[in-house]
């Protein structure tokens, strides 16, 4: 299978983005799991912190491992929202193939030191592992807003990124553009969409070089999407579109079966429900794919 790297690489020259999913437990995991080979493209699997410490580090990179090889599928594994220089090495340590080092919520010289300091760390641990910086503010925690901070207004600035990429050593770049964690409940209820700064995104390509990852993707405009990606957005997040598809899932499984107590007959529908939200992800993030010519994943 090809490295990480390769696959963003060849994305990238496709006019493809490459989806990344956050799992918390076995669920969710097979979910994006079986979405990705229906589909037939690679997947990139995340978990943040309070995810990885729930799921387990080592557990979640060996249940990766395990599904990487039986499926003919590229399936990654990301240490999402990395806070630590302890929890990033741990993630290397772990089988990681990327680890987002997160400390956007400094000021920027202490960011770029500290980012600095892990990405050193990780690359000694394994050379290929790619590490993802972020600068800027675009909120915390997958959850249900009631409002927008306006501190969401305040985008990343080309120069800004260049000289964060160039101080720190990074892979690839989290910029807000626009984006945010979470959604406001009227962007679940499809009323609402998030809208993104194409052009800034444009500029920050531009400017760095390097792969970009948008964050807090769910609730995003789908043409927006399709107008980032052709901007130089490389990944997509989504998260809390998936919790949303989970919960309510689970709620209408419980209600339909009031007696049932057994797991494996109350959870897969569950199980469907998140992966038709992923599938759907996944066909809009891959500009070629289409229901009657799917690409393999050793032809791409």
């Amino acid at each position: 299978m090809d490295g990480l790297r390769d696959v963003l690489t060849r994305l990238q020259r496709q006019g493809a983005a490459l989806g990344h999913f956050n799992v918390s437990n076995l669920v969710l995991l097979k979910a994006v799991i079986a979405a990705a080979v229906e589909v037939r493209v690679p997947v990139f699997v995340g978990a943040s912190e309070g995810e990885r410490d729930f799921f387990g580090t080592y557990e979640l990179a060996a249940l990766v491992r395990v599904m990487r090889e039986e499926r003919d599928v590229p399936v990654f594994l990301n240490a999402d929202h990395t806070h630590s220089l302890g929890k990033a090495v741990e993630a290397a340590r772990a089988g990681f193939d990327a680890v987002v080092i997160d400390f956007s919520a400094l000021p920027f010289d202490e960011n770029v030191s500290r980012t600095k300091e892990t990405v050193e760390a990780i690359k000694a641990i394994n050379p290929a592992i790619l590490a993802e910086g972020e600068i800027g503010n675009i909120g915390t925690g997958s959850e249900i807003h009631e409002t927008v901070s306006s501190d969401f207004r305040n985008l990343s600035t080309p120069e800004e990124s260049r000289q964060f990429v160039d101080s720190t050593g990074i892979d690839v770049l989290a910029p807000a553009v626009g984006n945010m964690h979470g959604m406001l409940e009227s962007m679940v209820e499809g009323k609402t969409k998030k809208h993104l700064n194409i052009e800034r995104i444009a500029q920050i390509r531009k400017a760095t070089g390097v792969f970009l990852t948008l964050h807090g993707g769910s609730g995003t405009e789908e043409e927006d999407f399709v107008r980032a990606i052709a901007a130089g957005i490389n990944i997509i997040h989504i998260n809390t579109e998936l919790r949303v598809a989970w919960r309510r899932s689970l709620e209408g499984s419980l209600t339909s079966q009031p007696s049932e107590i057994v797991p494996y007959k109350i959870l897969p529908p569950v199980v469907e429900s998140v992966k038709q939200v992923v599938t759907s992800r996944l066909k809009l993030f891959d500009a070629q794919l289409t229901s009657e010519g799917m690409h393999s994943s050793t032809g791409r």
